[in-house]
């Protein structure tokens, strides 16, 4: 299996990773805000047996350089685009999403519907105004800006296992790798600039929402949704709105398991996806 590398993508430095063999159908795995590729670390070996898998740190997130315009989903969307282009990847790519890789994803299939062979929606953003009080409270004013400050040990541990129903999945290699992720120079500015642009104190804003299903309706593609019930960051609920917006998807609710299947339940999560992707290429 490969490594993480850095790539330029119009002139920044993208930390990127590829695997399986490069002749096969691509998968692109798009982790979520603050978060990095490691998110999808039990899923590499499992996906590429079939698939060339390409994983990225979204511009800005992990340790990605972060694109010079101002932070929109659109801009989150074509750093992404510019990634696929700097790999020389130009066929269409099966785009699997988690929380805000999953409004990427969407985003993505909106802005070049020829680079999207389907999508997976995972515990997706852009299905509701309800999010985590610990991404809410960085829009509010003053206390916003104290949350730009590197996590501690204790500030990290929480985010953690907020993520996973089973907090034991908060492990100490995951917990250090959130802290590094963290003290990476502009890491909280961009998280807070997010954050700003996409939401309030109330929650998610209704207007990007609505703009993004307008715009996917239009170019409608084979999708998957999975939700965990119990995930504490975007409520399980939201799926009724996914299945609302996309209502030929494929959909799991998964009984139990948070915000992350993919590494709470590598297993289960890889036996629904895969057989997903081979009727996608179908």
């Amino acid at each position: 299996m490969s490594r993480p590398t850095f790539i330029e993508v119009d002139g920044r430095r993208t930390r990127v990773r590829t695997d399986g063999d490069p002749a096969k159908s691509p998968v692109l795995l798009v982790h979520g805000i603050g978060r990095s590729m490691e998110d999808w670390a039990p899923q590499y070996e499992r996906l590429a047996q079939s698939h060339r898998v390409i994983a990225l740190d979204v511009p800005g997130f992990g340790f990605s350089e972060r694109p010079r315009a101002a932070i929109t989903l659109t801009a989150l969307a074509d750093g992404v685009a510019g990634t696929l282009d700097a790999l020389g990847e130009t066929r269409p790519v099966h785009v699997v999403g988690n929380s805000l890789g999953g409004a990427i994803a969407q985003q993505l299939l909106a802005a070049t519907p020829e680079r999207v062979a389907s999508l997976a929606l995972i515990n997706s953003a852009g299905f509701g105004s309800e999010v985590t009080p610990l991404l809410r409270m960085l829009t509010v004013p003053v206390l916003g800006g104290l949350g730009t400050r590197p996590p501690t040990r204790l500030s990290a541990a929480l985010f953690e296992r907020s993520i996973h129903a089973d907090r034991s999945v908060a492990t100490k290699a995951r917990i250090n790798h959130a802290l590094a992720v963290g003290a990476q120079p502009g890491a909280g500015a961009m998280l807070r600039e997010t954050v700003l642009e996409l939401g309030t104190p109330r929650g998610v804003k209704p207007q990007w929402r609505r703009e993004l299903a307008a715009a996917v309706t239009r170019t409608p593609r084979p999708t998957l949704i999975m939700w965990g019930t119990r995930d504490r960051i975007l409520p399980a609920k939201h799926i009724n709105e996914a299945m609302r917006v996309y209502p030929h998807a494929e959909v799991h609710l998964l009984n139990g398991i948070g915000h992350m299947p993919q590494i709470e339940c590598p297993a289960r999560f890889a036996d629904l996806v895969l057989p997903f992707l081979a009727r996608a290429d179908a």
